[in-house]
């Protein structure tokens, strides 16, 4: 009786820590929606004011710390469900551990929870990784704009120099375009010439193969060059001594 007591009970602490870990998956997964939505909509809204670098910097102050205020809230949130579902995970891992008959559903129960898991922590690091990385580029730029603007609000000499800066910069960026296009067209060649060197590779190789397969062909060929060689002898030969004959003829 107390071993069907303890199978009840030891079954009703792995529906509980199934049902825990279940409910948070589903948490996550709500909340790793909408931290991809938020970072998507913030992605997008820099891009497009990336068209123009004075509507990035009319932005509100208040908006923009709203929006991070937000991101960080939203962050730890998920950073401590994460944490709640691994200590859960960790638990039923000891709780398999200290089973002594290990079934397949189990087993495979136990596996699938990890696997979710893993994938909810690489999604979220991966959206939060390339969050940072475009706020830390955004707040790079706006600092260098802001800069350029500041410089450009002062002497009319400075605003010449700033002039010739941002042309020089775009002659910069027009030449590295052009580099790119050069480089584009050296490897298109290449790869057309070591195309081209490999189907003459293989034009000869045919050719050779072809050569060895006949050789009375190849003899016949060899007979022909002779002929023709001898036969060009005989009549340079013919001529020669015509012309000498009608030089002796015309000075005799």
């Amino acid at each position: 009786m107390s071993t069907t007591n303890m199978a009840s009970s030891s079954s009703g602490y792995w529906e509980d820590l199934r049902k825990q870990a279940r409910q948070l998956e589903n948490e996550l997964d709500l909340k790793l929606v909408s931290f991809s939505k938020l970072c998507t909509s913030y992605c997008s809204g820099n891009n497009g004011l990336g068209i123009n670098q004075r509507a990035r910097d009319s932005r509100s102050d208040s908006v923009g710390s709203s929006h991070d205020n937000l991101m960080v809230a939203m962050t730890t949130e998920i950073e401590q469900l994460l944490a709640k579902l691994t200590s859960v995970n960790n638990k039923m891992v000891e709780f398999a551990a200290g089973t002594k008959a290990h079934n397949a559903a189990l087993m495979h129960t136990l596996q699938r929870h990890k696997d979710i898991l893993q994938d909810y922590s690489n999604e979220f690091h991966k959206t939060k990784t390339n969050f940072f990385s475009l706020k830390e580029r955004e707040d790079l730029l706006g600092s260098v704009h802001r800069d350029i603007e500041s410089y450009k609000s002062g002497s009319a000499v400075n605003n010449r120099r700033t002039e010739l800066f941002l042309k020089e910069h775009e002659h910069l960026r027009n030449s590295d375009r052009l580099i790119d296009n050069a480089i584009s067209i050296a490897m298109a060649t290449k790869e057309n010439m070591t195309f081209q060197r490999g189907v003459l590779k293989s034009i000869q190789t045919r050719v050779t193969t072809l050569a060895n397969r006949f050789p009375a062909i190849n003899g016949l060929i060899q007979k022909i060059n002779l002929r023709k060689r001898r036969d060009s002898l005989i009549l340079g030969t013919v001529i020669g001594v015509c012309a000498i004959l009608l030089l002796l003829y015309t000075f005799h």
